[in-house]
């Protein structure tokens, strides 16, 4: 699709970010340290409301429907995870997709209503995870994931650090994951990972996982339209990442008004009727038994991730299953997101606090509304180890890559028929 504009080129690990285009601001920084400020009661936020929906089908085509939609249905404990693995229809990733399906999907939404929404940042449901879980990602930028493999620890340094590319259209600031700074990162966790140890499992199957779990827990109608048959051979079913369904939901954080997309696993019953109303989505995870302190201390972490990712789209439910280390499902255990914090709380747990990441996403998100001010395409940074996150301009006009043409194009449209003029920023 033809776009305003280009102007990414990769970064690396080890250097600041090269670009075509020369930065034209000098950055500005939001401390993440010290956390205590961000301690108290949370700020305000508003429940995600399902505004839209749209599916990828098994092509990983869009569709402006819930066709890709999926209902839960206990899987088989005991089922190996790695079954299939040489089958795996896996999504290429490599190309660059941007917001585009987001954009479609609020275009039809807002010619629906008649008008524009009324979000002041736009964005993926991942992006706002990395920012809401940026205080605990170590707390010199590090993250000590535990990924056990037998008696060993991975120390994957490099995953706190993010890149965004942020542009503002009327109003309202569209953010997007750096593509190239993503793929970087997946280059260079490759290569740390080429050679695993003895009795490690490859990394690539450990991703696996996680899809087959999904598979095993899901049925493409309600269990009553379904025959005994599709449920009991589920595990022979080829493993694809293709098919998703996406919610996009309107909420808030403190004084910012969002609106996000993410995909959701699956759903419990059926989606009520009327619009907006609390949907009973399941968020579907794995995670290794939990055999001793450090394993538990790895789940406790990855709560964290699990509540941030289920509560930005109110996903009331998560079920988790637990494997070996050899990646047999031995345990299915369902968790309330609304009940996670207080269940963290209670346990003593100190790697992470959630009004404290609802407090630290509040001021960072009012602080970017009047840090990026003006047109032009901006850089949203993390860097591995460090304490802040910059923001600078890197394109002084347009909207790089970012917004479409026809998303424009719509915007100006809408603006005129409204009697609001141009369709200027």
């Amino acid at each position: 699709m033809k776009r305003t504009s280009f102007f990414y080129q990769c970064p690396t690990f080890f250097s600041i970010a090269r670009f075509q285009h020369r930065i034209v601001t000098m950055a500005n920084t939001f401390n993440i340290q010290p956390i205590g400020r961000f301690n108290g009661e949370c700020e305000p936020v508003k429940r995600p409301k399902e505004i839209a929906c749209f599916s990828y089908d098994d092509k990983h085509e869009f569709h402006l429907d819930d066709r890709s939609l999926q209902w839960y249905y206990p899987p088989e404990l005991g089922a190996d995870l790695s079954k299939g693995f040489d089958q795996f229809d896996k999504h290429d990733d490599s190309k660059d997709e941007h917001i585009d399906s987001l954009l479609k999907t609020i275009m039809a939404h807002e010619e629906e209503e008649g008008k524009k929404i009324d979000a002041q940042i736009v964005t993926w449901r991942g992006m706002m995870t990395k920012i809401m879980s940026a205080p605990f990602e170590d707390r010199d930028g590090y993250v000590d994931m535990l990924l056990v493999y037998g008696d060993y620890r991975s120390l994957t340094w490099h995953l706190s650090s993010f890149e965004m590319n942020a542009t503002l259209y009327q109003g309202c600031i569209f953010i997007e994951e750096n593509h190239a700074y993503k793929q970087a990162t997946k280059q260079e966790q490759q290569r740390q990972q080429q050679q695993p140890r003895r009795g490690q499992m490859s990394p690539d199957v450990m991703t696996y996982w996680g899809y087959k779990f999904e598979t095993l827990c899901c049925l493409p109608r309600p269990w009553g339209e379904v025959s005994r048959d599709l449920i009991e051979n589920r595990d022979k079913e080829i493993v694809s990442n293709k098919a998703q369904y996406c919610s996009v939901v309107r909420t808030g954080i403190g004084k910012t008004t969002l609106c996000l997309g993410g995909e959701v696993d699956a759903i419990w019953d059926s989606k009520p009727v009327q619009k907006g109303a609390p949907i009973n989505w399941i968020e579907l995870k794995t995670s290794v038994e939990i055999r001793d302190d450090r394993t538990m201390q790895n789940f406790e972490r990855k709560l964290m991730k699990f509540w941030i990712q289920s509560f930005l789209l109110g996903v009331p439910k998560i079920i988790v299953g637990f494997r070996s280390q050899k990646g047999i499902l031995t345990k299915l255990e369902e968790i309330q997101t609304a009940k996670i914090p207080e269940t963290a709380a209670k346990r003593g747990v100190r790697s992470w606090d959630a009004n404290m990441c609802i407090n630290f996403a509040s001021a960072f998100l009012e602080w970017l509304r009047n840090t990026i001010n003006d047109e032009g395409v901006w850089r949203i940074r993390r860097r591995p180890r460090s304490s802040t996150i910059e923001v600078f301009k890197v394109e002084e006009v347009g909207h790089g890559e970012i917004l479409t043409d026809e998303f424009i194009n719509w915007r100006i449209k809408l603006n005129l028929n409204s009697g609001g003029g141009s369709g200027s920023p």
